[in-house]
């Protein structure tokens, strides 16, 4: 439900307004907009109390709000949300190339790795520092050893960081490194670590499950943002189907129906959806095409002997080359 407040509202009617909401069992979200404040009431049902707020001072009028996500729908924010991530803006009218290796494997590798990414005009580097694997055997990442050799690559290069945190409980740990953090797909139903990534107040990378609706993934961004957290990026990563040639199936669906959903902005993950380093640029320019705001890209400088997913990585003069062809595509659709 949305309480719009009229244009003259003062500041003590807002707050009478959000102590009610409170005293019912709600939660408040207040959107302070150019002209007028909204209020979303967030819980269980709270339509039904509508009545006791339609008649407050300062109140012109309440409305539900249809979606079951309630604060990154449209119809309650229906402008594009913008937002800074270590002063790169996200979700304006510039597309924003985020890149680097799946994981940090070294110092050289990784300083190496980000000079050419910022060469080639990526805007943020990728690293993992922490890594879900499949297999217990698999390369499980640096840990903090990983975090200090991203934050060294950002002093080198101006570039900001993001990193995928695994765990609610390294969720300080991860931050106190890392400009954005990334909610990889296998965690995007990890409620607790969501909760804690919204509490965080960092920018977040949220990645669609491998088998998760739109609406899912939605929701999954629900739980960040009713922590206050309103920098929150959706991803489209590819999701599973019966189809085997690729890694996953790029759901270049997503892009349109995601933007037409919420004023979230969204993101691109052409290296996980295919799984093949000679698809990533093509469907990178498919996913620029259709609307997204951004893409995550893996780049590494030897794929054959990465640690991680190096059959899906560009080497960076073929990075350099996407860059080129999506910022091309970016302007024949009125992005830059």
């Amino acid at each position: 439900m949305m309480i719009i407040m009229n244009v003259e509202a003062t500041e003590s009617q807002v707050d009478s307004v959000v102590v009610r909401i409170k005293d019912n069992g709600f939660k408040p979200i207040v959107l302070h907009g150019d002209e007028r404040i909204v209020i979303a009431v967030v819980g269980n049902d709270p339509f039904n109390t509508r009545e006791q707020y339609m008649y407050l001072p300062g109140v012109d009028r309440v409305m539900p709000i249809s979606r079951p996500y309630k604060v990154a729908s449209r119809e309650f924010i229906p402008a594009n949300s913008t937002f800074s991530a270590g002063g790169v803006v996200i979700g304006g009218n510039e597309v924003v190339i985020m890149a680097g290796p799946c994981s940090v494997e070294s110092r050289t590798q990784l300083l190496e790795t980000a000079q050419a990414i910022k060469e080639a005009g990526g805007q943020i580097l990728r690293g993992g520092a922490y890594k879900p694997r499949t297999s217990p055997y698999s390369f499980q990442g640096l840990g903090e050893e990983g975090l200090e050799i991203l934050a060294e690559a950002r002093e080198l290069t101006g570039l900001p960081v993001i990193t995928e945190v695994t765990r609610h409980d390294l969720v300080p740990l991860v931050s106190k490194y890392s400009d954005l953090l990334q909610v990889g797909a296998r965690n995007m139903q990890n409620f607790a670590l969501l909760s804690a990534v919204g509490d965080s107040h960092r920018p977040v990378l949220l990645k669609r499950g491998l088998s998760a609706t739109i609406e899912e993934l939605l929701m999954a961004a629900e739980y960040i943002l009713s922590q206050g957290n309103r920098s929150v990026i959706v991803c489209e990563r590819g999701i599973r189907t019966y189809e085997t040639s690729t890694r996953n199936t790029t759901d270049i669906n997503a892009i349109p129906v995601l933007k037409s959903l919420t004023h979230l902005p969204v993101f691109l993950d052409p290296s996980h959806s295919t799984g093949h380093w000679q698809y990533v640029t093509p469907v990178a320019r498919a996913g620029i095409a259709a609307g997204a705001d951004g893409l995550i890209v893996e780049v590494h400088l030897d794929p054959e002997k990465a640690l991680s997913d190096g059959a899906q990585s560009l080497k960076p003069e073929r990075f350099a080359q996407m860059v080129r062809q999506v910022r091309s595509i970016a302007l024949d659709v009125d992005r830059c």
